[in-house]
Parts: C-alpha cells; sequence; structure tokens
C-alpha cells in the first residue's frame, strides 16, 4: 500500500520526516500522471505545484486554516492530499470530481474558481473577515506569475494596506502562462530571478531556521546545495522593493520544489504581523520529462500514452480555430489595418500563425482581458481593424469595456469568441454559453454565429469589412466536415437563410437555429418528416439584428416555431425572437431550446448536449411533445 492511500490525510503529512514527504510528493505525481494520461486534464500546472502543495498541508491545518487557489488548475495534488484520492479516478467526469477548486464538492475548496487572478482579492477579504470576527487562522493565497498580469490581481494588491494582520501570498513563478508572459511585471519577475545573490543570504536562513521549533535546523541542513537554490531571501532592498512598497514583506524567491525550504519559509511567514508574498521557482511539468519539454503540450492535455507522452486523441477534420486562423492571416496578408489581440492564448485562440508572419501587428496583453478590449478601442479610433481572438467565456471579464469603450463609441472591433457554448470537461467556470445573453443588449454591436466552418471564414470577411463592432462566436473542436469555399465574402447583415424546407399545404413547423445548432437542428427536421411533419429550419446567423421579414413571414405560416440554440435561454437568442414576434404582433406558440438557468456542469460535451435536449433526437423527441400528435 502507498503511503498516500495509509495516511490519514492532510493531517497525516505533519508527522512525517523530509524523506516521506518527497515520497508522498512522488506518490502524488505518479497518480496525477495515471489520471490524467486517462481522463485528459491540466498536467503541467498541477506537477509543477505538487511539492508547494506537500509543503502547504503539511504546515496549515486545512481546512481551518484556508488555502485559496487562482483559477484553480494547479489543484490535482491538492484534492488528493484532501481525502479525494480514491474518487481521483472521477476527474472531470460527469458526477466525478471537477477539475478546478469546486465549493460543496469538499470543505476544503474554499471557492467555485477557474478563472485567473482572484485568489488575492478574494482571500483578502476572507483575511479581513477572519480579522472582525476576531478569528486567529491562517489564510493562503496561491497565485501564478502569470495571473498577477491581471488587474484584478493588481487592484487587490493595491488594498493591502487595509490589512494590519497576517496573510501570505504564494508566488507560484514558473516563468509561463499557457502562452509566454508578457509586460511589465514579467519583466521584473524576470529581473528577480536573475538578480545575484547576495552575500549574507545563507546567514539569514540560517537565524530564522533556529527560531523553528524541532524541525527547523533538520530540515535547514536537509537542503542541498542551499546557497544555489536561493536567489536572494528577506531581501531589504532594489529586488522586491515594488511589493514591499506596496504593503507586505516580500520573502525568495526561492526553490518550489525543495520542500524542507518550503516548510521553514511558511513557518516564519506565519509569524509575520503584516501581509507576506512568497515567491517561489517551480518547474511546469515536473516530474514527467515530456510535460517538462513541452508545458504548453500538457497544459489542458487530452489522454496521453504515459511511456512516450504522445496525445491518443486522433487529428480528424478541420477545427474552428484552424480555420480562423487561416481565414484571419489571409485577410491580414491583404489588409495592414487588420490587428490581432489575445489574451495569454496566442496558440489556444489560432492567432500564433498570424504572430509569426506578422508579429509587430499581433498583440499578447496578457491575462487582462479588460485592458486588451480598451486598447483595442484605441487602436480602432485611429484607424486599425483591432480582430480580439478571446474565449467566450473570458470575453465576460471585460464587459464595461465592450460596452463603454468599444460599442458607446461605435468602433470597428472584431471579437472572435472561441470555445462558445459547452466545452465539456473543465465545467461552469469555462462552458461559454453566456456570450450571445451579455451582447445581444448592447447597441451597435452585430452578433453573428457560423453554422460550420465555411460560413465562419465568410464571417470573419464580414466582421473585418463592417464599419462597426461585431461578435462571433464558434464552438470548440472540429467543424461540420464540409469544403471551404477558395474566395472569402461578405454576407449581408442581418440575413439568415432557409438551409432546410419540404413543401406541404398544411401549416408546418419552423426551426430557426443559430450557429452550432442549425445542423442538429435540420437532422431533427428529418426525422420529423419521417412522422409526416412539414418542417422547415433557418438558419439565422445572426443574433443581433434578426432577419425580421423571414422569421416574421415563416412564423405566419406556421403551427410551431422553435427556437434552437446552444446558450442561455435567459435573454438570449430565443428571447430575441420573442421580442420580435411580441413588437410584430404575430401569436403562435413558441418553444425555446437551450441552456436553462443554471450552471453546466462538468461532463464529456455530447453527455451535456444530450442532457439539454441539444441533439437532433432532443430537439424532435421535445417538438413531438409539445405538438402531442402527428401533423
Amino acid at each position: 500500500m502507498s503511503m498516500i492511500e495509509s495516511l490519514k490525510l492532510p493531517e497525516g503529512l505533519k508527522s512525517l520526516s523530509k524523506p516521506e514527504l518527497e515520497k508522498v510528493s512522488e506518490e502524488v505525481r505518479a497518480k496525477i500522471i495515471e489520471v490524467v494520461s486517462k481522463r485528459g486534464g491540466h498536467l503541467s500546472t498541477s506537477l509543477g505545484a505538487v511539492d508547494l502543495t506537500v509543503a502547504l498541508h503539511s504546515m496549515f491545518d486545512s481546512p481551518k486554516d484556508k488555502i485559496i487557489w487562482d483559477v484553480g488548475h494547479q489543484t490535482y495534488a491538492h484534492k488528493i492530499l484532501t481525502g479525494r484520492l480514491k474518487e481521483f479516478e472521477t476527474l472531470r467526469q460527469r458526477g466525478g470530481l471537477s477539475g478546478f477548486p469546486k465549493r460543496g464538492e469538499s470543505p476544503h475548496d474554499h471557492f467555485t474558481v477557474g478563472h485567473a487572478s482572484t485568489s488575492i482579492s478574494t482571500a483578502l477579504g476572507v483575511a479581513q473577515g477572519r480579522d472582525l470576527k476576531g478569528e486567529k487562522d491562517h489564510v493562503v493565497a496561491v497565485i501564478g506569475d502569470g495571473s498577477l498580469s491581471g488587474g484584478l490581481a493588481l487592484e487587490g494588491i493595491n488594498n493591502l494596506l487595509h490589512l494590519p494582520s497576517n496573510l501570505i501570498i504564494i508566488l507560484n513563478d514558473n516563468e509561463m502562462s499557457i502562452s509566454k508572459p508578457v509586460g511589465a511585471m514579467s519583466n521584473y519577475l524576470t529581473k528577480v530571478r536573475t538578480f545575484p545573490i547576495y552575500t549574507g543570504t545563507k546567514e539569514r536562513i540560517e537565524r530564522i531556521a533556529k527560531k523553528i521549533p524541532k524541525i527547523g535546523m533538520p530540515l535547514y541542513k536537509s537542503a542541498e546545495q542551499f546557497k544555489n537554490r536561493v536567489k536572494h531571501f528577506l531581501v531589504d532592498f532594489k529586488v522586491g522593493v515594488i511589493f514591499e512598497e506596496l504593503g507586505f514583506k516580500y520573502l525568495g524567491p526561492i526553490d518550489g520544489h525543495n520542500i524542507p525550504l518550503l516548510m521553514s519559509t511558511l513557518h516564519y511567514a506565519k509569524e509575520v504581523k503584516i501581509p507576506v508574498l512568497i515567491h517561489i521557482l517551480t518547474k511546469k511539468g515536473k516530474g514527467y520529462p515530456p510535460a517538462e519539454a513541452d508545458p504548453t503540450k500538457f497544459h489542458s492535455a487530452p489522454p496521453f500514452d504515459v511511456a512516450t507522452g504522445e496525445i491518443k486523441k486522433k487529428k480528424t477534420q478541420k477545427t474552428y480555430t484552424s480555420v480562423f486562423s487561416k481565414a484571419i492571416l489571409r485577410l491580414a496578408e491583404e489588409d495592414p489595418k487588420i490587428i490581432g489581440i489575445t489574451a495569454a492564448m496566442l496558440d489556444g485562440t489560432g492567432l500564433e500563425d498570424f504572430a509569426k508572419k506578422f508579429p509587430e501587428r499581433v498583440f499578447d496583453v496578457g491575462i487582462a482581458e479588460e485592458h486588451g478590449i480598451t486598447y483595442a478601442a484605441g487602436l480602432a479610433s485611429q484607424g486599425f481593424k483591432p480582430v480580439a481572438a478571446i474565449y467566450s467565456t473570458f470575453l465576460q471579464r471585460a464587459y464595461d469595456q465592450i460596452i463603454h469603450d468599444v460599442c458607446l463609441n461605435k468602433f470597428p472591433v472584431v471579437f472572435c469568441l472561441d470555445r462558445a457554448g459547452i466545452v465539456g470537461e473543465d465545467g461552469p467556470t469555462h462552458n461559454g454559453v453566456f456570450d450571445i445573453a451579455y451582447l445581444r443588449s448592447i447597441p451597435n454591436i452585430v452578433v453573428m454565429a457560423p453554422k460550420d466552418c465555411n460560413e465562419l471564414q465568410h464571417m470573419i470577411k464580414t466582421a473585418v469589412d463592417h464599419n462597426g463592432p461585431v461578435s462571433i462566436r464558434y464552438p470548440r473542436g472540429n467543424g461540420v466536415d464540409r469544403t471551404l469555399d477558395k474566395e472569402l465574402k461578405s454576407l449581408e447583415i442581418g440575413k439568415a437563410e432557409i438551409v432546410h424546407k419540404v413543401k406541404g399545404d398544411k401549416k408546418g413547423v419552423a426551426i430557426v437555429a443559430i450557429g452550432s445548432m442549425v445542423d442538429p437542428s435540420i437532422e431533427a427536421a428529418k426525422l420529423l418528416e419521417q412522422d409526416g411533419m412539414h418542417m422547415t429550419v433557418i438558419n439565422a446567423r445572426f443574433a443581433k439584428p434578426l432577419d425580421k421579414k423571414m422569421i416574421i413571414g415563416k412564423a405566419k405560416r406556421s403551427r410551431l416555431l422553435v427556437t434552437v440554440e446552444e446558450g442561455v435561454l435567459a435573454g438570449g437568442f430565443g428571447s430575441g425572437v420573442l421580442e420580435l414576434l411580441h413588437q410584430e404582433e404575430v401569436a403562435l406558440p413558441v418553444e425555446c431550446i437551450g441552456i436553462p438557468d443554471e450552471f453546466v456542469c462538468h461532463g464529456k460535451k455530447e453527455e451535456m448536449l444530450k442532457k439539454y435536449g441539444l441533439t437532433a433526437e432532443g430537439i424532435a423527441g421535445k417538438i413531438k411533445k409539445i405538438l402531442g400528435t402527428r401533423e
């Protein structure tokens, strides 16, 4: 039996020796690699945080002491060490463990989280609440160097002066977010990492270690090649000045894989009466050579072969992201005014080839969507055509900037929303199901979604030709396998198309679908025609503006109108159709199919689409149930 199976965790870690703690780290890493190789998941970040997690749970009393994780995709070790080892095989599966911290899954998970830069503000609020209640527990925030580029993290740091008590912030610096870190903060951290070792560092650490009862000096002596592992510690000048000036004690940077050193530092940090920042250096993918060699590939990895590191997922037809990548590069070659913008997702959003060919025209703003959108507005004001390629779930962070800086000014900024709709195993923090609803209500913006990859490339052309704000949403993964037109053309704004129709004398059923739901709607119509129903399917293309003439005309000739969208129903595409029918005083039964008023949990995308009736069978079944009898 392994140690992690025999120990009562996390309490059992406190009685272990240094070699035993290192053994725990090895076993945790092996378990993470084993499960992620089967289930997929965030491998490289989680492997890099294993030693830190072991040290944290050996030095703090979770859940009484609160460990608050930023983003949360590095918490696999945390889950294993907090009583979820037996369930770990269910990671990211429907009904199983979430791939992120999830409030309610365990008392050790204090927040459900999946977006970056939140932990410092959250921890500051928790620590302030602790002080107001007169309690003495510890609060620890863990944040990565990439997340530190986000405005929310800096806002939290800016307010640390309001806390005259202990709060520990651990900056897990692995020199890498999903894309290479950018900006002044990243440059500053690079200088800190490479600053010459200060004389007297070893003596300072020894003084700290002597203050730790029983374990201090043994831990200190066990740290091999100590002087090479510690760059500088408790720095009083130059390095760390920016952090010290903001109101807390800076410690580091130190080796984030040296468990004794981490424990010594954490013990000291617990005694400091003001906020403390511990700067640790870690390696993404630590302990698994393929992930160390290519941490981006294993950041969010599909199933893979453990022995070779080869991805098991087969490459099939074209993906929406790859079609976007080729189309925007092609358009950029023709139009030097087109500018690419991404928020630390250069490769994930398909801008990598554009950046290679035109590096001076692609800008990675880091994990700073708010800045990126206002920055795009500034570029647009100068006659450029910014294309902001951002995942749907992350554009939520810049909602005010979309309204205030882009749409109010009618600037021609293009929002290309990858991963729109249900994304699957990443769950509620990453499902891009809100964008139609949160964009449709804003004046001056065009909102559209393609039925397939071919239509996507035409929509990109339409967007860059349009003199105003435009959003295009498209799903993760493969598109319907259709031939791509060689020539790109602009679509008529607000013009829908009939993609399936069966003539008949009786009033039939009209399905008005958008984006990824067009093809399932066509298949549903074919199923219903086998029962004698007369069906029409409209590809809306645009959620705003709607094709008033086509939708109203068809509604007047139908006995039932059905809208279908891979997004939330509240305020979504179907709501827009209902508003249109009401304004035109057209009365007929209408059924809206989409995501109800709930967060979509994690699970395979196919499972979740089936759950919400967003399949051909689900759509057909819903229509048959409503009508009750054959036409």
